[in-house]
């Protein structure tokens, strides 16, 4: 039997262990993302209550064909009935990961109504109706959790709120889409076209079969609103955010990006200045020394500035089944942590300024441009002319190739209002000796 004080303490140990509590999850979607959490809760069942103090079951998997056979994943646990899950007292919290706005809207609000808290990485939802879902996770004293919706598994969510925010953040900059970073990349490395490049990303699955979402910045935008709101205060949405994609993007501009000691990126940048917050998604040059200028191929990197921190970057994957998943786990076991402490909407929206959102022609930047004009004398002077009443000051000037009777010419203005420099295209593009305006870009710095 052996001695009565081992024997005690072991059996006080079984009844711990039988102790811990289970805390039961429904999940919203089995798809790519879904199967992944559905994978790395598997793998972390031993684990999860040394981690948590509890272990993370999943009850539920909410799914449009329940006949249909998911690798990996118990078909007991199929249901395609919302009712099913929302009436049940037993789950305590939501993952949805169906994505698009509805139905993932009405089944949030009802989760956060019945007391249930919710983890999500649907970004196109929280962009334009976060507010809504914050306020009501709030009035419910629910979590709201979203960390896979702006990086995949990087974490950039809950550093912002919390481990930065002590800081004064005035600049959020990132590559926060993979499919256009590795377009980009390919273009840099092998000096293809961009249709070249989208066709490689599609034939190994970067890209989407209707990839318009990632090419024209629209994806990134919805990230830049995600992140400008958390990390200056105040809302931004997803129309506030100026986008330009990379479809214009030629092997003569990465060329040219080469000679100037430069590399061409997508990024997604929200400034806090003085007068407002500036947010945008566009291609723009980014001197070889940057860190996010390393950032190579599907990979994803998100740059930071404060007052107290100075600069932080925090880089890897950015999509992907596990990736993804990795983020939609740790918030999952980050509630589950608050319900077994009771200390469940601790942090709720942070928005609690009303800082205005500039219109981009009140934004400032720096300006690549590549024109064809006449190959004769007084080009240049009149080019010079029109950006001097214009208020467009030129830093340099490089003119190379020549076609003909036509020359080629890229000029780099100096930092100007974007007002200004539209203005001046604006006779640019009549003046006969102007041929084309081939190529706009902006600069960093």
């Amino acid at each position: 039997m052996g001695h009565p004080a081992i024997r005690d303490h072991a059996q006080a140990g079984e009844k711990k262990m039988r102790e811990i509590p289970i805390i039961k999850a429904a999940l919203l979607g089995a798809g790519t993302v879904g199967g992944g959490v559905y994978q790395i809760l598997e793998r972390q069942k031993e684990e999860m209550p040394k981690k948590l103090g509890a272990s993370v079951e999943i009850a539920k998997i909410l799914v449009r064909d329940t006949k249909k056979e998911r690798e990996g994943m118990d078909s007991a646990l199929f249901t395609d009935n919302w009712a099913e899950i929302r009436e049940d007292s037993g789950i305590q919290i939501v993952i949805e990961l169906m994505g698009g706005i509805e139905p993932a809207r009405t089944y949030i609000l009802e989760a956060l109504r019945a007391g249930k808290h919710v983890v999500t990485a649907n970004k196109d939802l929280l962009a334009e109706h976060g507010r809504e879902l914050l306020d009501t996770a709030e009035e419910n004293g629910c979590d709201l959790m979203f960390e896979a919706a702006v990086a995949g598994g990087i974490p950039i969510i809950r550093p912002l709120k919390q481990c930065l925010a002590a800081n004064h953040i005035t600049e959020v900059m990132g590559i926060v889409n993979g499919t256009t970073n590795y377009i980009l990349t390919r273009m840099t490395a092998e000096g293809m076209e961009f249709s070249q490049a989208l066709s490689r990303a599609s034939e190994l699955g970067y890209a989407e079969a209707d990839p318009t979402a990632d090419i024209e910045g629209y994806d990134a935008g919805r990230k830049v609103a995600i992140m400008a709101s958390i990390a200056f205060n105040s809302r931004v949405t997803f129309d506030d955010v100026y986008m330009e994609g990379i479809t214009k993007i030629t092997a003569a501009d990465i060329a040219y990006a080469a000679e100037l000691n430069m590399v061409i990126k997508l990024l997604g940048v929200a400034k806090n200045t003085g007068d407002g917050i500036e947010a945008g998604v566009y291609p723009m040059l980014l001197p070889k020394d940057h860190p996010l200028a390393s950032v190579q191929d599907v990979f994803n990197a998100v740059f930071v500035h404060g007052d107290a921190v100075d600069d932080a970057m925090f880089m890897g994957r950015g999509a992907g089944r596990f990736p993804t998943g990795s983020a939609v786990a740790g918030d999952l076991f980050e509630i589950a942590r608050n319900i077994r402490t009771g200390s469940t909407g601790r942090i709720h929206c942070t928005c609690y300024k009303n800082l205005r959102v500039k219109p981009v022609e009140e934004t400032n930047s720096r300006y690549f441009l590549r024109l064809q004009v006449e190959d004769r004398p007084g080009v240049l002077a009149g080019i010079a002319s029109v950006f001097g009443n214009n208020n467009v000051s030129i830093a340099q000037v490089i003119q190379k190739n020549k076609c003909g009777e036509l020359a080629e010419l890229v000029v780099i203005t100096d930092h100007v209002l974007e007002r200004h420099f539209k203005d001046s295209l604006l006779v640019l593009r009549e003046m006969s000796m102007i041929k084309e305006v081939s190529a706009i870009l902006r600069v960093y710095g």
